[in-house]
Parts: C-alpha cells; structure tokens; sequence
C-alpha cells in the first residue's frame, strides 16, 4: 500500500498588496495550509512578504510548474484574476481568487468553465459572508426567526474615495465596490433576485464623474416573490467605514450594526456616546478573512461550506451589469435569474 497524500495545502500567493498581506499571515496561522511562495510582479514587495512569512520568492510560472504547489491564493490585481484561474486549472491547481472574476462578464463565464472543465476546486473572496455577526444573522434568517423574510437593507459606506487611477481601472462603482453587496443580497434573500433598478450620482468627488463613474448610488432588488432589497453604497463616510445588515420579515426583525473597537458606551449629560466603526475593511473584516481561509480549506476536502462558488461570482457580476446598465438608461433591468444571463 502506497503512502497517504498529505493533506496539507501548499500555497503560492500571487499578489503582495494590502489584501496578500492578509492571506499570507492567515495562512502562517490556518490549520491544513502552508504558504509555499510568494510572486508579485514587484520583485521588492514579493521579497519583503515573503521575509515576513519565512517563505520564499516564486515567479508565477514557476509556482505554475511546481507539483509541490497544489493551490493558488490570487489576491493580484483584477486584470490578472481570470488568465490566473485558467492557468490553474491548466495545471491542476485549486484555486482561492479575490472577487472578481473578472470585470468583464464573458471573459469571466470562460475562466469559470475552464475550471470546471479541468475539476479543480474554484472559491471566490467574498468575505462577508464569514463577518460573525452577519454570519449570525444569516443563521437566524434561515431558522426562521422573524417568519418569512419581506425586505432587506444593507449599506456599505467607505470612509474616504480610492485613488482616481483606482477609479479608472476599478470597472465601476457597481462592478468594484457593490459586488460584495449583491453576494450578500443574494446570500440573504434565500432567491435570485429578479429585477434591477439603480441610481447613481457624484457628491463626494467631481473627478469621479470626470472619469465615467458614480461614487454614491442605491440600488433596488426584487425578486420573482416580491422580496426587496436596497443596497446603498457611498465612497465617502464620515463616521468610519460604515457595514449594516437589517432583514424585516413577518415576526420580526433581524440587525447587524457597525463593528467598534470596544461596546463601551459613555452616558453623560450630553447623551450616550459611543467608539466610532472600525476604520476600513482591513480591520473591519479581519475575522472574516482567517474564516474565510479556513473553509477554503474545507471546500479543498470536500467539505460543503458557505464560503461563495465559482457561480456566485458571475452571478454577482450579472446583477452589476445590470445596475450599471439601470443606472445609465435610468430605467430597471430584467434578471433571467434562472440561466445567469
């Protein structure tokens, strides 16, 4: 009888930016993972990271070619995402990839049936789905703890606008920053929704505009049942990045409110005070990523885990299309739910 395959993941991380910096000291710390490379087209960041996470520097096409290496962790930039997942599954390589896809809808179908066509395992960073508190909303939707679900609101506020050449590359406001919100929404409302309508509009930024984008916009969801979602998202946020899920059913109601550093509260004569939400994602989220992680490890076992699919992200990305295509006609747009398309 020949020796048992290890089941430990050997990790190349591809992408040395603020978000592989996350992945690389999670995976340092994730049972049934190692971090085996680090590639980053920034030779200096690759190097400094690795030193960090005592790992060691890779070109891509080396960790590619490597059979010690059966995972890839893509956090690079998003042009990079879908010729990396092909690449992938050309090598057999399961793979964990920050959302998106890609910003292009058909480009994005491809890579996906590349990777189901080679049978790897193929996962998508949509990180909020392992938030606790959000988690635990979810849990009690689900048992029914306020009947069935009628509406649903969430909001996503950043703190301060990206950098404009962000702006220009990012595919938009509703591609880039609320394709988080519409996994949620879909996550949460337990059925594709249906129908698109969504608006859009510049207060924070005028060089926004200038450059083809909304950097403030609300969207409505609904669904062939007539569930209602409204997703608000704006890119500039005075009070710290603002993260807030209320789902309204027929027993009751169900509300995820800002995460703070401490939950003490200070009364006085002036009112009752509190610390302000956390500053931006990285902290916001910190938890998410290390669970996020650990049931990729699980889906790489075979593990049934919420940790979002292949499928979910070009879902995600048709209702984008269709509130970047509502936001400039001014008119709802039509889901075929059924087929993703």
């Amino acid at each position: 009888m020949g020796a048992s395959r290890d089941p430990t993941l050997h990790v190349a991380l591809i992408g040395a930016g603020r978000i592989g910096r996350i992945h690389a000291d999670n995976l340092t710390r994730t049972p049934g993972a190692v971090l085996a490379c680090v590639c980053d087209a920034d030779p200096g960041a690759a190097a400094t990271l690795a030193a960090q996470c005592h790992s060691v520097v890779a070109k891509v096409e080396e960790a590619l070619a490597d059979p010690a290496v059966d995972t890839l962790l893509i956090a690079s930039s998003t042009d990079t995402h879908a010729d990396l997942i092909e690449a992938g599954a050309r090598a057999g390589k399961a793979v964990f990839c920050e959302k998106p896809l890609d910003l292009d809808l058909a480009r994005a179908r491809r890579c996906v049936e590349a990777a189901g066509s080679a049978g790897i395992v193929l996962r998508l960073g949509f990180n909020r789905r392992y938030d606790p508190s959000f988690a635990r909303l979810k849990a009690e939707l689900v048992a029914g703890a306020i009947g069935p679900l009628a509406t649903l609101a969430i909001t996503s506020r950043d703190p301060a606008p990206p950098p404009l050449e962000y702006v220009r590359r990012s595919g938009g406001l509703f591609r880039d920053m609320m394709i988080h919100d519409f996994d949620m929404a879909r996550w949460l409302l337990g059925e594709e929704p249906a129908e698109v309508y969504a608006r859009g509009t510049c207060f924070v930024d005028p060089a926004i505009a200038a450059a083809g984008d909304v950097d403030t916009a609300a969207v409505l969801l609904t669904t062939a049942s007539g569930r209602m979602c409204q997703i608000t998202n704006s890119r500039r946020c005075s009070f710290g990045y603002d993260q807030r899920i209320e789902a309204f059913g027929a027993a009751g109601m169900l509300r995820a409110d800002n995460a703070t550093a401490t939950h003490v509260e200070l009364a006085s004569a002036t009112g009752f005070t509190t610390e302000p939400a956390l500053p931006f994602f990285l902290e916001r989220y910190a938890e998410a990523y290390r669970r996020e992680l650990l049931d990729f490890v699980r889906a790489c076992a075979g593990e049934s885990v919420e940790l979002a699919t292949a499928e979910d992200g070009v879902r995600a990305l048709v209702l984008a299309d269709a509130a970047q295509r509502s936001h400039e006609t001014g008119r709802p747009v039509t889901v075929a739910a059924e087929t993703g398309r």
